[in-house]
């Protein structure tokens, strides 16, 4: 049986992972030359798999201590210092018995959240709320990657979200730390582009000019065609042409959705025939059925005025401006102002992006599913 070569989540290795060839280059050629990394690009555009196929090349694996913690969920900095702290002796316990006793010596007050196992391997059994003191463990951390035997690279994906945390200035805390660090060098990505360059570019912010940017866009389709192509040859499955252009412009190349319909299509489609656009369809209504359950669920917990402004932007060509008269108009939405309300709304909910002016459901699945209502 062949594997389905179309990953929804994790990495497994280069066959597996499309192009970003000079994005690899590029961010590595940073970090081994020192530098701070902030990676920039709507969700799903594939910036962790980014940095995890980065992550995986010789000139990194080989010389540096390198992790990957996700805040994206994270409301304070004690889950951040938590989060922080697991995905270090994650990757610690794998390595030779000093490195991650060394890590054990420093994080004193989070030792006894730390177990063994019958063969002496440490387990990370602590609990959010075993995290008395935030700071002080958050200092023994950065202790940590300061001293480390070998230099370390963390990757803190959904950076954005320490934005919203209640305690204040924790921007400039950890931007201090991260200047007292000299054994250790971050990529910060986020989904947010808007927070991230305020964050990053804003002369009032303390990580102001403290990082290279890297902004990611969608794979070329030439990238994509040659990739999906291939694969789908192992299965001796010819695609139909313009079925690969459909697909891209279905999803406007974004990585996840585009992986997630040929993940579908490569499992529903039988050897030695023709795959057609028609097969598409079918697939992208297999995958937004699947998902019906969830989307009425979220649509019943929607104000009325947001769950009307989401029908409207999934019933719109996307190049409308929603708070204009034609729209609210067209639409029989209520007044400039309730939409203004409902579209900040929604995007806190992180239910509708924007670009330029224009607004869009982030959720390609969300926006068909409703486009079919």
């Amino acid at each position: 049986m062949i594997k389905n070569p179309f990953l929804t989540y994790g990495y497994n290795g280069p066959s597996y992972f499309c192009d970003r060839e000079e994005e690899t280059k590029r961010l590595t050629s940073f970090l081994v030359n020192g530098n701070h990394v902030a990676i920039m690009s709507p969700r799903r555009m594939g910036k962790t798999g980014l940095i995890l196929h980065t992550f995986a090349q010789r000139q990194l694996l080989d010389s540096y201590y390198l992790f990957v913690v996700d805040i994206y969920a994270t409301k304070s900095l004690a889950e951040l210092t938590y989060e922080l702290g697991k995905a270090i002796l994650s990757v610690l316990k794998s390595k030779e018995r000093k490195a991650w006793e060394c890590f054990l010596h420093v994080v004193s007050s989070m030792r006894t959240g730390i177990t063994f196992d019958a063969f002496g391997q440490p387990s990370w059994n602590l609990e959010i709320g075993d995290i008395q003191s935030p700071q002080v463990s958050l200092d023994e951390i950065f202790t940590y990657l300061s001293q480390a035997d070998r230099p370390c690279i963390v990757a803190i994906d959904e950076f954005q979200a320490i934005t919203n945390y209640p305690e204040k200035n924790v921007e400039a805390l950890l931007r201090t730390y991260i200047q007292r660090c000299n054994n250790t060098w971050f990529v910060f990505s986020g989904s947010k582009r808007h927070m991230m360059g305020e964050m990053f570019i804003s002369p009032a912010r303390p990580f102001y000019q403290s990082a290279s940017i890297i902004s990611l866009k969608a794979i070329p389709i030439e990238s994509y065609s040659s990739f999906i192509t291939h694969h789908f040859s192992k299965k001796r499955v010819v695609l139909e042409n313009n079925t690969i252009q459909y697909i891209y412009n279905k999803f406007e190349g974004t990585t996840w959705y585009i992986q997630k319909i040929c993940n579908e299509l490569f499992a529903t489609t039988e050897p030695d025939s023709v795959c057609k656009i028609k097969d598409v369809d079918e697939a992208l209504n297999n995958v937004v059925n699947e998902k019906d359950d969830i989307y009425q669920d979220l649509m019943s917990r929607l104000p009325i005025g947001q769950k009307t402004l989401l029908k409207a932007l999934a019933h719109s060509n996307g190049n409308i401006q929603p708070t204009s008269k034609n729209f609210i108009r067209k639409f029989k939405l209520s007044s400039t102002s309730s939409v203004q309300r409902s579209l900040m709304a929604l995007q806190d909910k992180d239910l509708v992006t924007s670009s330029n002016g224009q607004y869009r459901i982030y959720d390609y699945f969300l926006f068909y599913w409703l486009n079919k209502k």
